[in-house]
């Protein structure tokens, strides 16, 4: 990074996503903004572009969907206390995501047994399975 971009307040994309801790890596934050997964006020960009306070920028990762506004940069990954500081999520945002995990949860312990079966459950399910098999 050259003193001039430290100065005008401006990051690379991927590196800004780095060490607000979006990402694990570097690399792993190139490949999302390469992969479409990243967009700069609204428009599909590439990994080296600068970012500055004010842009809006939204990431998914995995089934996540972050909308936030660019408070801060930094060009080397701190604690997540000061990462959280370079950045704002919208309302909007927060609420949606939080009701996707809620949905998420909710369908994965519906799905879920409430206990093994025992035995004699046991027997039954090893039947009827050899009876499909037989046909």
């Amino acid at each position: 990074m050259t003193p001039s971009d430290h100065d005008n307040g401006s990051l690379r994309l991927d590196k800004w996503l780095w060490a607000a801790r979006f990402f694990k890596t570097r690399a792993l934050a190139t490949e999302a903004v390469a992969g479409g997964k990243v967009h700069v006020n609204g428009d599909r960009c590439k990994p080296a572009r600068k970012v500055h306070p004010g842009d809006r920028v939204t990431v998914q990762r995995g089934q996540e969907l972050f909308d936030i506004e660019v408070l801060g940069i930094n060009a080397q990954r701190r604690p997540a206390a000061e990462a959280r500081q370079l950045y704002a999520e919208t309302a909007e945002s927060a609420a949606r995501r939080e009701a996707e995990a809620a949905r998420r949860r909710e369908q994965r312990d519906s799905a879920r047994p409430g206990r093994r079966p025992d035995k004699r459950e046991r027997r039954h399910i090893r039947r009827f399975i050899r009876k499909e098999g037989e046909m």
